[in-house]
């Protein structure tokens, strides 16, 4: 028997849950539909979101020849196939290719695909789980129309199971049956916005018990049919660099829930490296000068984990994240070093000073090396007043003090100091 997922596939767009943005009235994609103008597409977007569903009911109301290749499977044969139809009279108006999982193909099965979609006798429709301008062929991307598609809420996968709730009761079950709302709420949460995945929990409910009479999905029967289900992520994928740009930035931004549940999503995938690299990047880029000891706690915290493993690193990991989101922020160093950086990448930036020149070697005074160097600790202050920068860059100012106690305390400190030198001399 089929699967659930394929008996039930919506053929029109009015079938589709989910996706409004992309298919309701006034949208992009049902404007060109209404006009019939069907450019080259990539749909992007988690799995069970509509990307095949909706390509197919697209291909349906195209003139053109239909071909559907998968990537993770398919070889440059097969291409090669698709390509031989086009002088034929059957693809007289042409070749619409459905390519799932684009991401598998190398550059040059891609680049296959790309001559024969500039001159358009092949349309192309192709859809992946993974950032298309990381994975997709510039040119290709060039060509194309990118539609993303959005991870389906519980109330969207619902509707879903409502309707192939329904179709199970009407064409195979032996007898009426019936379900808890509670249990089709259950399996929409618990699908994680993917709504093929809760039509497989549905279908592994429903299946053994067709013959079964007057049948009723209790939340309970739907939980013991769910027991190894979870939240998936995929460590190699978009996914992963999303959920550590999420990390950051609720570390960044001082939320210390937000950060703790991205942790526990880096957690769950067994991604320590990532998690400790990117609490001693925050460390240093968003704490910073207000509150220097956190990079040295960070430190031991990674420090900690990497020795524990898990399941105990989590322990020392979720210390350095509430500690970092607590901590107070300041971005000071970060913009120092970048100004600095930018100035090289401009051109010239001068001669380092003589007298700042390595002078440890014989005939470095021959050379002008150090000859006119103060030392800072001949003075009383351990401070004296001489010029450091090149000469280009002498009134360059990189790093500005953050408005937190430490690095204000540190700008009185030098401001007092230096005010007395020059009121001395």
């Amino acid at each position: 028997m089929k699967p659930l997922a394929d008996l039930v596939r919506p053929q029109t767009l009015d079938e589709v849950v989910g996706q409004q943005h992309l298919i309701a009235e006034g949208s992009l994609l049902k404007k060109l539909l209404d006009v019939g103008h069907l450019p080259n597409m990539i749909f992007y977007g988690p799995s069970g979101t509509g990307k095949t569903t909706i390509a197919n009911i697209i291909a349906k109301t195209s003139n053109k020849k239909i071909f559907k290749l998968n990537a993770t499977v398919a070889k440059t044969s097969d291409i090669k196939e698709v390509i031989d139809h086009i002088p034929t009279l059957e693809a007289a108006n042409g070749i619409l290719l459905y390519l799932d999982e684009i991401q598998n193909f190398n550059k040059k099965q891609q680049q296959t695909v790309l001559k024969y979609i500039e001159n358009g006798d092949i349309t192309l429709i192709a859809s992946t789980t993974e950032n298309p301008y990381f994975t997709i062929f510039g040119a290709i991307l060039s060509r194309s129309t990118i539609l993303e598609f959005k991870s389906l809420t519980p109330a969207d996968i619902e509707r879903g199971l409502v309707r192939a709730f329904a179709f199970v009761n009407e064409e195979l079950m032996a007898s009426q049956a019936t379900y808890e709302a509670d249990a089709l709420i259950y399996l929409a949460h618990l699908a994680n916005g993917d709504l093929r995945k809760a039509l497989n929990f549905l279908e592994i409910a429903m299946y053994p018990n067709m013959k079964q009479a007057a049948f009723r999905l209790t939340k309970a029967i739907a939980k013991a049919c769910t027991q190894t289900a979870g939240f998936s992520y995929d460590k190699f994928g978009d996914v992963h660099y999303d959920t550590l740009s999420a990390f950051h930035k609720s570390l960044r931004g001082s939320d210390a829930d937000a950060a703790i549940h991205y942790l526990a999503r880096l957690i769950h995938a067994g991604d320590l490296t990532s998690i400790c690299r990117r609490l001693l990047a925050v460390a240093s880029e968003d704490v910073g000068l207000a509150y220097p000891q956190a990079v040295v706690m960070t430190k031991a915290c990674v420090d900690s984990a990497v020795q524990l493993g898990f399941p105990e690193a989590n322990l020392p990991l979720a210390q350095a994240t509430v500690l970092l989101a607590l901590a107070p922020k300041s971005n000071s160093t970060y913009v120092a070093i970048n100004r600095a950086l930018d100035d090289l990448k401009k051109g010239d930036v001068g001669e380092i000073p003589l007298y700042l020149k390595d002078a440890h070697y014989n005939g470095a005074k021959k050379l002008g090396r150090g000859i006119d160097y103060q030392y800072p600790h001949d003075e009383e202050l351990n401070y004296v007043k001489q010029q450091y920068l090149p000469d280009a860059l002498k009134a360059r100012i990189y790093y500005e003090a953050g408005m937190n106690k430490i690095e204000q305390g540190f700008q009185t400190y030098w401001q007092k100091l230096k005010s007395e030198i020059d009121d001395g001399s």
